[in-house]
């Protein structure tokens, strides 16, 4: 069950996936998918599933074939590393699709731009788009609320019981939405909210709002 989110009068719907849909704009924004990384580690000896590595093409496909965005913006960090086999995949995907790509350079995409812009996707520093600046990291930009992705947050919660759980979020600030990491063994930071903050938990199949959890 997506969530319904109200920014600068404009419309997000956040899925369980963690991307997160502009409705008035028909724009997927998508955030730290990291593709290669699963090759990576198996090439440094990690015991991580083959079959893994399609995770991030299935998880694209549900969310694309549910919205049916124009336009696909990745948060940064869209390709881990190095080029490797996952490329191959992710160039035939890209290939098989009609929608408009545009890449927010992270800290991770060491990849010439050059085979990014060969593949339709144009590689920005940051996208000003009505009220929002989109970047990778997140920024306090002056008059603008900022999108941005880079930390993998998470959220602990604890229950009556002293039980322990630890959930990936979209983190909002007062002019700010980090976005979750969309890419399958990406990994997590857990944030403590300060004041003011909210979190929309990733809870199996649906997005909840922190507020409508007890988090006693």
């Amino acid at each position: 069950m997506n969530y319904s989110l109200s920014l600068c009068r404009e419309t997000l719907e956040l899925h369980p996936l963690g991307a997160a849909f502009w409705k008035e704009r028909n724009l997927l924004i998508i955030s730290d998918l990291h593709f290669g990384k699963i090759t990576h580690f198996r090439k440094h000896g990690a015991a991580v599933p083959h079959r893994a590595i399609m995770q991030n093409i299935e998880r694209l496909d549900t969310v694309v074939t549910l919205f049916k965005p124009h336009c696909i913006c990745f948060l940064g960090d869209l390709f881990h590393s190095h080029l490797n086999p996952e490329w191959d995949l992710f160039e035939e995907w890209v290939q098989s699709r009609g929608e408009q790509f545009t890449l927010i350079r992270g800290n991770h995409d060491i990849i010439a731009p050059e085979k990014f812009n060969d593949l339709g996707i144009k590689c920005l520093e940051r996208l000003e788009i009505g009220p929002f600046t989109l970047t990778h990291e997140p920024e306090n930009v002056a008059d603008r609320f900022n999108i941005a992705g880079h930390i993998h947050p998470a959220i602990a919660l604890t229950g009556r019981g002293k039980q322990h759980l630890r959930l990936p979020c979209f983190y909002q600030k007062q002019d700010q939405l980090i976005l979750p990491a969309f890419g399958a063994f990406t990994g997590t930071f857990t944030l403590t909210p300060e004041p003011g903050d909210r979190a929309y938990v990733l809870a199996e199949d649906q997005v909840i709002s922190l507020s409508d959890v007890d988090n006693s």
